[in-house]
């Protein structure tokens, strides 16, 4: 997982959040959130699209104990088995670079920078 930013919170804390973001993130294709969290799941998300590259039992395994598992209602998969079976697939002739990050503008509240974070 990723090693760069706290995002102001404890170790436990910030690993759940950033599990809770790749899994959406492979769920549904896109998020919504700030800038440096963005930053920080996105190397979390493109590490699993390379596991699920890989394809192989071990690989599974791994992604199995960063991912949630959240079961997609439209097709009944959970979230590594659409990992696995729908989303890696489309990067297989690609090195990298699975992710893209949007600016949309700041957050009302607090004014904090908000981007979309979706599957390229």
């Amino acid at each position: 997982m990723a090693h760069n930013r706290k995002l102001g919170r404890t170790s436990s804390q910030r690993k759940a959040i950033l599990r809770n973001l790749a899994t959406e993130v492979i769920m549904y294709g896109q998020i919504k959130t700030t800038e440096t969290r963005a930053k920080e799941v996105r190397s979390v998300v493109e590490e699993l699209i390379t596991l699920g590259k890989r394809g192989d039992l071990h690989a599974r395994r791994q992604a199995a104990a960063v991912c949630q598992m959240v079961i997609d209602p439209e097709t009944g998969k959970n979230t590594v088995q659409k990992l696995f079976d729908d989303v890696a697939p489309k990067y297989t002739e690609r090195n990298g670079g699975y992710t893209r990050i949007v600016k949309i503008g700041n957050r009302r509240g607090d004014n904090a920078p908000m981007v979309i974070l979706s599957l390229v």
